[in-house]
C-alpha cells in the first residue's frame, strides 16, 4: 500500500465519495514568567539547557507546585470559549517515553479537565458562520526540544545523533480539543483554518499567549478521517502533528483528505498514526502508530492536589474578559464605515487587528488600510509568510505613514523604507537618515534638475510651451530619476510649468 498512499485523489472526487470528519487539538503556550510546576523562566531563545531545575528535568525527589497564573489563564480561556469551569479538576500522569520528556511522563489532565463543553463561532470567507464545539480545554506541561543532526530532513530518520534542549520542558500549556467536526464537506479545510485563526485572535486578545506559531507557542494537531456517504461510523483517523501556520492547517487537512481517499478507493486501509507536515511541499509523511488513551496509563498525579477554584473568583475572572475580537471588529467596521464585504476581505487577509493597531499608533484609517492590504500584503505573499508575521510592527507602519503625511517621503520612498524595515535594517527614521531618502525640498536644487531636463528635451519643452500640459510628465519623470525619487512630483510639475510659461 506504500505506492497507493503517496497518490492523491482529485478533490472533487473526494467530496463526491466521502464526508470528512475533523478534530482539532490546539496547544497554547502560556506567557507566564515561570514554568507550570517550577520557578524556571520561560523566555524564548535562551541558550540550551540554561532554564532548567530538578523539577522540570525530573530528578528524583523533586516535587511540582502548580503555577497560579497558569491556572488563572486556563480559566479565562475556558470562559472565553463558553466552557463550564469544573469546581474540582485533577492533574494526571500521562505515561510515555520520549527523549525530550525527562520524567518519562507528562503532567496533564485527563477525565477531569478544568474547562469543558464550550463552543467557538467562526466566520468563513463568504460570511457563513460555523459553530465549532469544544470538548475540553485542559492544562499540561510542554516537552523539551529534540534537534536531529546529520540527516537531510531534520527528522530522526537518517540522523547521526540528536541534541536535547530542556528549556521548554515544563512550560505551561493549555490544550484546546474540539468535538468531531462533521458536515463541513468541501469546506472542511476552510473551517479548520477559520477556527484556528479565530482561536488565535481570541487568545491574543486575552493576553495569555503571544500565539507565535513560527516559534511554536501555538501549534495545531489536525485529526482527519473519511467516511463514505452511506456510512454511519467514522473512519480511521490520522493526526498531523504540530502544524505551525494558519495556511498550513488548511493545506494539511486538504492533503490528508486527498491522500486517504486515494488509499480507500484503491482498496487499502488508512493506518491510525501521527503524521509529519512538510512546509516545503504541503505533504504529510508517516510518524508513529497512534496510541490510545489506554496506552498512556493515565492515573491521578499523586504530588499535586485537585484544582478547586472558588466560584466567586471564577465570576470575578469572567469580568476581566476583553472585548471579543469579532465584537470589536463589528464596532470598528461601523466606525470606519466600510461594507460587510470589505470587512470580510480585511479579516480574510488577517489585516484588521494590524490596521487597528496602526490607527492606534497615529495613522489615519484609510492610509493604514491601504498599506496593509496592498504593499504589505504583497510583501507577505512574496516572502511566503502570514501578514501578521511580517517583520514590521503597526507602530513602524504608522511612523512611515507619518513621514509621508509630513512630506518627508514620497510613497515610493516610503515603500523603500518599509522594505528595509522588513529586511531588518532598523527603525524607519534611522533608515531614512542612513540612506539619505528624505524628500528634496530645496527649490534651487529642484529648479536646476528641471532646467537640465528641459534642456535635454527641447522638443518636449516646446510642446509644454504650446499648451500640452500632459507632456510635462516626461520632464517630471526625468527629474524624479535624477533625484533618485526624492523630489515631490507635484512640486516638480509646478516648477516645470512655471519654467515653460
Amino acid at each position: 500500500m506504500t505506492a497507493a498512499a503517496t497518490e492523491l485523489l482529485d478533490y472533487d472526487e473526494v467530496i463526491a465519495e466521502f464526508d470528512p470528519v475533523m478534530g482539532l487539538e490546539v496547544h497554547v503556550e502560556l506567557c507566564t514568567a515561570t514554568k507550570m510546576f517550577c520557578g524556571c523562566p520561560t523566555a524564548f531563545g535562551a541558550e540550551p539547557n540554561t532554564q532548567v531545575c530538578p523539577v522540570c528535568i525530573g530528578l528524583p525527589g523533586s516535587l511540582p507546585v502548580a503555577n497560579a497564573k497558569a491556572i488563572e489563564s486556563a480559566i479565562r480561556i475556558g470562559l472565553a470559549l463558553n466552557c463550564s469551569i469544573r469546581p474540582s479538576s485533577v492533574f494526571a500522569r500521562k505515561n510515555y517515553f520520549y527523549p525530550d520528556q525527562p520524567k518519562n511522563y507528562q503532567i496533564s489532565q485527563y477525565d477531569e479537565p478544568i474547562a469543558y463543553d464550550g463552543h467557538l463561532d467562526v466566520v468563513l470567507a463568504d460570511g457563513t458562520q460555523w459553530r465549532v464545539e469544544i470538548e475540553r480545554a485542559h492544562m499540561e506541561e510542554d516537552t523539551g526540544k529534540s534537534l536531529h543532526i546529520g540527516g537531510a530532513t531534520g527528522r530522526i530518520h537518517g540522523a547521526s545523533h540528536s541534541l536535547l534542549d530542556y528549556n521548554r520542558a515544563g512550560v505551561p500549556l493549555v490544550e484546546i480539543v474540539t468535538r468531531p467536526i462533521v458536515g463541513a464537506g468541501d469546506r472542511a479545510p476552510e473551517v479548520a483554518r477559520a477556527y484556528v485563526t479565530a482561536l488565535r485572535d481570541l487568545l491574543k486578545a486575552l493576553d495569555v499567549s503571544d500565539v507565535r506559531m513560527d516559534q511554536g507557542s501555538l501549534r495545531c494537531d489536525a485529526n482527519l478521517s473519511l467516511m463514505r456517504k452511506d456510512a454511519t461510523e467514522f473512519g480511521t483517523r490520522t493526526e498531523t502533528k504540530n502544524v505551525n501556520s494558519l495556511k498550513s492547517v488548511e493545506i494539511a487537512v486538504r492533503y490528508e483528505m486527498r491522500r486517504q481517499a486515494a488509499v480507500l478507493l484503491a482498496g487499502g486501509e488508512v493506518v491510525q498514526e501521527t503524521r509529519h507536515f512538510h512546509e516545503t511541499d504541503g505533504t504529510t509523511s508517516p510518524g508513529r502508530r497512534k496510541e490510545t488513551a489506554e496506552d498512556y496509563r493515565y492515573f491521578p498525579e499523586p504530588d499535586l492536589p485537585p484544582v478547586q477554584p472558588d466560584s466567586s473568583w471564577v465570576a470575578e475572572l469572567a469580568t476581566t474578559l476583553p472585548e471579543l475580537p469579532w465584537v470589536r471588529r463589528a464596532r470598528i467596521q461601523q466606525e470606519w464605515g466600510v461594507s460587510d464585504e470589505v470587512m470580510r476581505d480585511l479579516v480574510n487577509v488577517g489585516a484588521v487587528d494590524l490596521i487597528i493597531a496602526t490607527v492606534d499608533a497615529g495613522a489615519a484609517p484609510e492610509a493604514a488600510r491601504g498599506w496593509w492590504v496592498s504593499f504589505l500584503a504583497q510583501q507577505a505573499n512574496s516572502r511566503g509568510v502570514e501578514l501578521a508575521d511580517l517583520a514590521i510592527t503597526p507602530a513602524q507602519v504608522a511612523e512611515i505613514i507619518g513621514l509621508v503625511d509630513e512630506g518627508k517621503l514620497t510613497t515610493k520612498l516610503a515603500q523603500q523604507v518599509a522594505t528595509a524595515v522588513l529586511d531588518g535594517e532598523g527603525e524607519p527614521a534611522q533608515i531614512v537618515a542612513d540612506r539619505g531618502l528624505e524628500v528634496v525640498r530645496d527649490d534651487s536644487a529642484l529648479q536646476k534638475a528641471v532646467d537640465d531636463a528641459l534642456a535635454a528635451n527641447p522638443d518636449i519643452a516646446e510642446k509644454i510651451r504650446g499648451g500640452k500640459v500632459a507632456a510635462a510628465g516626461k520632464i517630471v519623470g526625468d527629474v524624479m530619476k535624477a533625484t533618485r525619487g526624492q523630489a515631490d512630483p507635484a512640486r516638480v510639475k509646478e516648477l516645470v510649468l512655471a519654467a515653460c510659461s
